[in-house]
């Protein structure tokens, strides 16, 4: 039994001596100078959530340029333990993948790098995968420099709490805020505000009064217009009227009158569908320059008639189907 003892602590203290030796050797070696070495890590995603037993696994490519060349014995160890403070660091190299590949004036070295978690603790704790020292030479002078692979943090959780936790209280410094996916949002909000703009262009099309769309500077759109401003007196009547005459005339491309009705409407088949309302007009307008007795069927605001009479014309214009029981007050 004495004899086992003193084997383990034989190999104990031998495997302490090779780390320091190793570490002082390290330590007396100069740094490689700037711009001989390029480096690209390529590090694990997340830096929280990792347990005992996990694997973790860093990429990274050295592009050496020559004179230097990597000491392959510099890698690193697998299974080689780590110590912080005499303590075991339980974060170990379980598996090294090395490719090297000459390129010209350089080297390129791909190493794909495996350290397993062998701690665990009640509460998270940071851990660190650790930085690595090469050895490299300079093939010409035979100097032996080193080189430093950075070390990259995370956070190791227990399997397990035991007790009462406070969420604000425990939350790891290494992970972002949580989010919420909300792309599904996103996209019926996009949807539903090219719905609501489609909606607002067709009400701007259908009511609009100034010309910013095709076919909205019209002549009734003009004449719409003059009537909102016109007051409400025979002045603004005959002035009203008359605006309406020039519109209806422009409109037909001839001088329209109830006579010729047919032939209008030949030529513009959607104003069909208000020929009573012409017709109405006509009788308004015969009473307003030529018989100041004569009766008309536009009640007693002809103003207000004109205006919801031009509405229409202004929607046969546009290509609008008209209804007279949706015609709204303008």
């Amino acid at each position: 039994m004495n004899k086992i003892m003193n084997r383990w602590l034989l190999a104990l203290v031998l495997s302490l001596s090779v780390s320091q030796t190793l570490a002082l050797e390290y330590e007396t070696l100069p740094d490689v100078k700037a711009g001989i070495v390029i480096i690209q890590v390529q590090d694990p995603e997340r830096t929280v959530g990792y347990t005992v037993g996990d694997v973790l696994t860093r990429n990274i490519s050295l592009r050496i340029k020559k004179p230097y060349q990597l000491i392959d014995e510099s890698l690193p160890i697998i299974g080689y333990e780590r110590r912080y403070r005499g303590q075991l660091v339980g974060i170990d190299l379980s598996n090294i993948k090395h490719i090297k590949k000459e390129d010209g004036d350089s080297v390129n070295h791909d190493l794909t790098l495996s350290y397993q978690v062998f701690t665990n603790n009640v509460v998270a704790k940071n851990g660190a995968l650790p930085a690595e020292y090469l050895r490299l030479i300079n093939t010409e002078s035979k100097e032996v420099v080193r080189y430093r692979i950075p070390s990259w943090d995370f956070a190791i959780s227990p399997l397990s709490i035991f007790g009462a936790v406070k969420i604000e209280n425990n939350m790891s410094g290494y992970r972002g805020p949580l989010l919420l996916d909300n792309n599904a949002e996103k996209q019926r909000l996009k949807i539903l505000l090219t719905i609501l703009g489609l909606s607002l262009l067709g009400l701007l099309y259908m009511l609009g009064k100034h010309a910013w769309l095709p076919k909205m500077g019209g002549p009734f759109a003009k004449t719409y217009r003059i009537i909102r401003k016109a007051p409400n007196t025979s002045q603004g009547l005959q002035d009203v009227v008359s605006s309406m005459h020039q519109s209806l005339n422009k409109t037909a491309g001839f001088s329209l009158f109830s006579g010729n009705l047919n032939q209008f409407f030949e030529k513009k088949p959607a104003f069909k569908q208000i020929e009573s309302e012409i017709e109405q007009f006509f009788g308004l307008s015969r009473q307003v320059f030529f018989e100041p007795n004569a009766k008309h069927a536009v009640g007693n605001n002809p103003i207000e008639w004109l205006a919801q009479f031009c509405r229409r014309c202004r929607d046969c214009e546009r290509g609008l189907i008209t209804d007279k029981q949706t015609v709204n007050k303008a």
